[in-house]
């Protein structure tokens, strides 16, 4: 006897796939593949999932027939391949169509708190009625999973649209994803820079971040690939820089702001956030003491002319909030709670601003 395919893809137009009642070969579920070498006979079946439930029996079903209706000698068994599609990513110009506002937050050198205002104001954006989503761009120093108290978490992937995305970890009406919860939370991350690069454009490209109007973006401190990385994959609309009053954060702040402004990024300063401003003691909410220099960022933001989003400061709970997984937005009634909800009304204000009088920001393109 001799096989050819148009014998098997007749035999395989009796088996009928569960999910639809339609047969497999009409459906587009067999692969163009087959392979007659004698008896012997292989092929694939296409299913969206990696998960799907059928794909055992459907196996099972495939054999049966080509052993009832080609012949019983066809060598069929152990030789049904299974491939699961992934539609390709979307280009970089149409990632996150559902994203209103992209906004990095960064910070010229470490130790400022950018992490921390970062958190705050996600949770004050979502307190105010906004979808907010948070990615830990922190690549090596990843401490949002912390703050959120969600450091067992381990996002799953779900099936939309013929691609498996990241589902987003949610907490305080925020949609939160890090690279903290992938790796090891005990062991540094010791990542060359494409490798770093290719993990954030996964979380940011490879999610289902859904409807959003507001993505945070908490960059590592100073400029690195990851910055380079953001503004070659998203259309920022623009960036907060977050400085302490010290001369020498002032000075990195500088640097920062240069980076998004310079002729080849272009990305708008939507202004500052003035963090560690003053100490006032829990039981003395009246007294301000600068322990830091006093009002430096506000010096700054009106030397460049740009517009101060806040003054955050330094009460004692800030710090707990950070360390126990409850952010201090979340008090409306504290001192630092009503700060980052001012923060937020502030950000919000400046993005409408930026949107109603300049163009959308363009993604970098890079030329080699």
């Amino acid at each position: 006897m001799t096989l050819y395919p148009k014998l098997i893809l007749d035999a395989l137009s009796n088996v009928r796939y569960p999910g639809t009642g339609k047969d497999i070969v009409s459906s587009g579920m067999v692969d163009d593949d087959i392979r007659i070498e004698g008896m012997k006979v292989s092929f694939s079946l296409i299913f969206e999932k990696p998960t799907d439930p059928f794909i055992k029996s459907l196996v099972k079903s495939a054999e049966a027939a080509i052993l009832t209706y080609v012949s019983k000698d066809v060598e069929i068994v152990g030789n049904i391949s299974v491939v699961a599609v992934q539609k390709p990513r979307p280009e970089v110009a149409k990632l996150l169509p559902d994203v209103k506002n992209v906004i990095a937050i960064s910070s010229g050198k470490g130790g400022v708190g950018k992490s921390t205002v970062s958190a705050n104001l996600a949770v004050a954006l979502a307190k105010l009625g906004y979808k907010v989503g948070l990615l830990d761009a922190d690549i090596f120093g990843p401490s949002m999973p912390k703050m959120f108290q969600v450091e067992d978490a381990r996002p799953f992937l779900e099936r939309v649209e013929g691609r498996d995305l990241i589902i987003p970890v949610e907490k305080y009406g925020v949609k939160l994803l890090s690279i903290g919860f992938f790796v090891n939370p005990d062991q540094a991350t010791v990542w060359r820079g494409g490798m770093a690069s290719n993990a954030l454009k996964q979380l940011i490209a490879d999610a289902n971040w859904g409807e959003l109007d507001y993505f945070l973006i908490d960059l590592p401190p100073g400029t690195s690939d990851i910055h380079l990385t953001i503004v070659q994959t998203v259309a920022l609309t623009g960036a907060i820089v977050v400085s302490t009053p010290q001369a020498v954060a002032l000075a990195d702040a500088r640097k920062g702001i240069d980076m998004f402004t310079n002729d080849k990024v272009n990305v708008p300063i939507l202004g500052l956030v003035e963090n560690m401003s003053w100490f006032t003691p829990a039981e003395l909410p009246e007294n301000k003491y600068y322990i830091f220099g006093k009002e430096g960022a506000k010096l700054l933001s009106e030397e460049m002319n740009l517009p101060l989003l806040g003054q955050i400061p330094i009460v004692q709970s800030i710090c707990e909030g950070g360390d126990s997984g409850v952010p201090v937005a979340l008090n409306e009634e504290s001192i630092t709670g009503q700060a980052f909800l001012a923060l937020a009304e502030n950000v919000v204000s400046q993005v409408n601003i930026r949107n109603e009088k300049l163009a959308p920001t363009k993604i970098v393109e890079m030329h080699k």
